[in-house]
């Protein structure tokens, strides 16, 4: 293979909308999936995620997700929508491909996977999002809990939890959901590193412009991306109000400062009581993911305040290099929209480079 325009890394829902923007342009590019099969990060969520209990999942470009019941299984029907997606478009998808690295050649990209295979191409777009990344702090003792760690990654469904004694750690969407499941059927200790944020307003449009306004702002500054959740703050759902009529939400603790064989232990400034402690079969770790970014590591993007600064998807670095799935495109409405904008940019450093 030659020198391609562009090369994406990522077959989920950003890479996706990518490719289908990138071909309508007639831009040669490839599509490179770490997965064995089409879904993204779908296709690892828990087989007990239901499309009822998910977020609504946005329609990629030129084609509308058919419509579910609310009881399919959201590892299934949403891997089955990408797969129909890549086959009724015919996009250049090839899998499964682990990048490595990804460095400058004498002004080309040069795009290096784990088996020793290596693409050329004038531009990229990252859009490997985050699942990859989970991310669990170091906490003092972590290593000597004689019980089970779990993260969001490697959750395995409810019923794996009943009778059981569960700290649950994170103060994002993801915890309060893992709380609204398991509250009543195990016993749970909710623990945040900070006080919980919870919002009432209804998700409109002027809301869904302030969220990305503030997460672009953090980007456009070179700042690490923060969760939506952050800006848009927490609510209830329907299917969560049994573990609020529980107490699960009202009895929320600090963060621990210590892991123990049987437990966690607060210590006396974290205002829990002097040494107070708290046994546990689990702990479920809701810690969230960090950006799947460290193969662009040769490319020195970041900047000095810890991440990559983007004029729109564009990084400010290096302008051959599209983020999406990434910062105020993380979501899955965003992730359509950022499609289009690095297909644009991809065009536009391609007619600068003639």
């Amino acid at each position: 293979m030659g020198i391609l325009d562009s090369v994406v890394i990522g077959a989920g829902q950003a890479g996706l909308s990518t490719s289908h923007h990138l071909a309508r342009r007639g831009i040669e590019h490839v599509v490179l999936d770490g997965n064995d099969r089409p879904g993204g990060a779908w296709q690892h969520r828990w087989d007990a995620l239901t499309m009822h209990d998910v977020h609504r999942v946005a329609d990629l470009p030129g084609a509308r997700i058919p419509a579910d019941t609310g009881a399919e299984r959201a590892n299934q029907f949403v891997p089955a929508y990408f797969a129909d997606y890549e086959a009724r478009f015919d996009l250049p998808v090839e899998r499964p491909v682990r990048v490595r690295q990804v460095h400058d050649q004498d002004g080309l990209l040069v795009v290096g996977a784990d088996d020793g295979a290596s693409w050329t191409t004038r531009t990229l777009v990252n859009a490997t999002g985050t699942w990859t990344r989970p991310f669990v702090p170091h906490v003092p003792g972590i290593e000597t809990f004689g019980g089970e760690q779990l993260h969001t990654s490697g959750y395995p469904g409810p019923e794996h939890f009943r009778g059981k004694r569960v700290v649950i750690v994170g103060g994002g969407a993801s915890a309060v959901q893992f709380i609204g499941a398991l509250a009543p059927i195990a016993d749970t200790v909710w623990v945040t590193r900070r006080e919980p944020v919870w919002n009432d307003r209804d998700f409109s449009p002027e809301l869904g412009r302030e969220v990305v306004a503030k997460v672009e702002e953090r980007v456009r500054r070179g700042l690490p991306p923060r969760s939506v959740v952050s800006v848009t703050g927490l609510q209830l759902r329907e299917q969560e109000r049994e573990a609020e009529r529980l107490g699960a939400y009202a009895d929320r603790r600090p963060m621990f400062t210590l892991i123990e064989p049987s437990g966690v232990r607060w210590g006396p400034s974290t205002g829990s009581g002097d040494d107070a402690f708290e046994p546990a079969d689990v702990i479920l770790w809701a810690t969230g993911f960090r950006p799947a970014i460290e193969h662009l590591a040769p490319l020195h993007l970041r900047s000095p305040l810890g991440g990559i600064q983007l004029d729109g998807t564009t990084a400010v670095a290096d302008p051959r290099v599209q983020l999406v799935g990434y910062g105020p495109s993380a979501s899955t409405i965003g992730a359509n929209r950022a499609g289009r904008t690095a297909a644009r940019g991809v065009a536009e450093w391609l007619t600068r480079a003639a």
